[in-house]
This record gives C-alpha cells, sequence and structure tokens, in this order.
C-alpha cells in the first residue's frame, strides 16, 4: 500500500518556535537550565554519596531520582542547544528512535521512584518502630531494580510498535524532541493500535503512581494528627518536597501522554513538555536541599571539611618551606 511512497530516512524537528528572533533567548534559558541541572543533580549524587549521615533508604531513593534527572534532561537539551544555533535540525530515524525510547524509559522510572519515594514516608512516618526492618538495603536496592525495569518495559511497548509503523511522509516534527504523539500523526499506517497502547498503558501507570502516592500521604496526614506538634512539623517537612515534585511532574505528564493523538493539542503539549524534560529535573535538587535541613548540614559539613583540609594543606605547605630555609 506503501509502495508508491519514499520512506523517511530522517526526521527534521521544528522546535520550541519557528521565530529566529526568539532562538539566541532560547538558547541561554536552555542553557542557563541545564547547566544548573547538572551541577544540582551531580552535586546532589556527590553530597550524600560523602556523608555518612545521608545513607539512609530516603535518600538512597533520592541518589537514583538524581541519576535519572540527570540522564533525563541530557536525551533533549544538547540537542535544543545545537538546534538552536544551526539550520539543519535533521534528526535520523534511528537516532529519533533512541531518544523516543529513552525519554520513555526515563520519564516512567521517575513515576515508579516518586511512588517509591511517598511509600518510604509512609513507612517512616507511620511504621517508626518497624521502619529498619521494613526497608533494609535490600528491599531498597529491589524497589530501584523494579523502577527501571517498569521504565525499560513501558518503553520497549511503545517503541517496539513505533517501528512496526511506517514513515513515507511528511518529516517534519512540530516539536524540539521524538515524542510519541508527533510522530504517531506522522505515519502513514494504521496507528489506533498505538493510540491505544498509549492512552492505556502511559494512564494506568500514571493513575496507578500518582493513587499510590495520595493514599500513602492520605495515611501520612491521618497518622499526623495523632501527633505532638514538633514531631508534626518535622514529618511535615520530610514530605513537603517531596509533594512539591510530586506536583511538578505529574502535572504536565498527565497532560500529555495520557490523551490520544485526535485530542493532541501542539502548543500546549510543547509547553508542558518544557516543565517535565528540562524544568523539572533542574528543580528537584532545589527543592530537595532548600527545604531539607538534613542536606543543608550535610551541606554544611562538606564545606567545613573542605576548609579544613584547605587549611591544613596550607600549614603543611608553610611547614616544609620553613624546615627548607631552617636546612
Amino acid at each position: 500500500m506503501v509502495s508508491n511512497h519514499t520512506t523517511v530516512t530522517y526526521f527534521i524537528l521544528l522546535g520550541l518556535t519557528n521565530r529566529p528572533e526568539l532562538q539566541p533567548l532560547l538558547f541561554v534559558m536552555t542553557l542557563l537550565i541545564y547547566v544548573v541541572t547538572l551541577v544540582g543533580n551531580l552535586g546532589m549524587i556527590s553530597l550524600i554519596a560523602i556523608d555518612f549521615q545521608l545513607q539512609t533508604p530516603m535518600y538512597f531513593f533520592l541518589v537514583n531520582l538524581s541519576v535519572v534527572d540527570l540522564c533525563y534532561s541530557s536525551v533533549f537539551a544538547p540537542r535544543m542547544l545545537v538546534n538552536f544555533l544551526v539550520e539543519n535540525k535533521t534528526i535520523s530515524y534511528s537516532a529519533c528512535i533512541a531518544q523516543h525510547f529513552s525519554f520513555v524509559v526515563f520519564v516512567t522510572t521517575e513515576g515508579f521512584l516518586l511512588a517509591v519515594m511517598a511509600y518510604d514516608r509512609y513507612l517512616a512516618i507511620c511504621s517508626p518502630l518497624l521502619y529498619t526492618a521494613l526497608m533494609p538495603r535490600k528491599v531498597c536496592v529491589w524497589l530501584v531494580a523494579g523502577s527501571y525495569l517498569g521504565g525499560l518495559l513501558n518503553s520497549l511497548v511503545h517503541t517496539c510498535g513505533l517501528l512496526q509503523l511506517s514513515f513515507c511522509g511528511p518529516n517534519a516534527i512540530n516539536h524540539y524532541f521524538c515524542d510519541t504523539n508527533p510522530l504517531l500523526q506522522l505515519t502513514c499506517s494504521d496507528r489506533r493500535i498505538n493510540e491505544v497502547l498509549l492512552v492505556t498503558l502511559s494512564g494506568l501507570i500514571a493513575m496507578s503512581t500518582l493513587l499510590f502516592v495520595i493514599a500513602s500521604y492520605l495515611s501520612i496526614l491521618l497518622s499526623m494528627l495523632s501527633m505532638s506538634s514538633t514531631s508534626r512539623h518535622k514529618a511535615f517537612s520530610t514530605c513537603a518536597s517531596h509533594l512539591t515534585a510530586v506536583t511538578l511532574f505529574y502535572g504536565p505528564v498527565s497532560l500529555s501522554h495520557v490523551q490520544p493523538s485526535s485530542k493532541y493539542l501542539l502548543e500546549r503539549e510543547k509547553i508542558s513538555a518544557v516543565f517535565y524534560t528540562l524544568v523539572v529535573p533542574m528543580l528537584n535538587p532545589l527543592i530537595y536541599s532548600l527545604r531539607n535541613k538534613e542536606v543543608k548540614n550535610a551541606l554544611r559539613r562538606a564545606i567545613r571539611l573542605k576548609e579544613a583540609i584547605s587549611k591544613h594543606g596550607k600549614n603543611s605547605i608553610k611547614g616544609n618551606n620553613q624546615s627548607l630555609r631552617d636546612t
């Protein structure tokens, strides 16, 4: 049926806007966001790795969230930065499929990790005496591995579905990355099965993980009612950061990936996509560091340790110089 058409070997990413005068501003903003994302997430990973007092399940999950955010933003930002500077905004078919695969892996894994972190907070607040027994290192590793596995399986389903479709023109993707809905709009094959899979799987994962988070925090809220004011404030402070991250993530993702392409509004999708692909990975380490006393204290300890090492090194150099002069 498509023998009279030319098979697409590359796509053209039209980007956020076709207005040339906005390209330099968007380049600077994207570069700034990406640099802050790299510094923030690498800093969070390093701080948790070197501070013994942060070797708890909560921060183990936070390290993996930072790893996902780091990889997640790197799927989009580098190519976006290049496309702001060049006229030829093409991406090969294989690179487009690889970008789509990576995107779905990390966006799904992040959703599962946020649900796991909610479960961790539920156990820590509602069952503090059993928390150590219920959340040993082995269980933490299995929960994180399950999150990655869930992301991988979901991505394989959608990506394999795309590989079954024919793309025979046009090849212009009115987006800044190879998202599922824009690709489905370009296919010359029957896309109904892909749309059903997209809405069903994405909707099921998004709703189930979100409902799990809501159920966890409703249980936490009921438990907090019987706490003292000091304990209640401490519990709330540890949950506020996670609730903020959940809200920022699930809102834009739900707008983008639980609707069929027939109801797909491109401009709204672009705006929501900027939030969950670029802004959220940048904000997560800031949210967890600015609202978390343990992270702030760990940062102070790291700074004092660095200053002490630097001072000791200078004193050692002075001592060696004095010994040389005495000799």
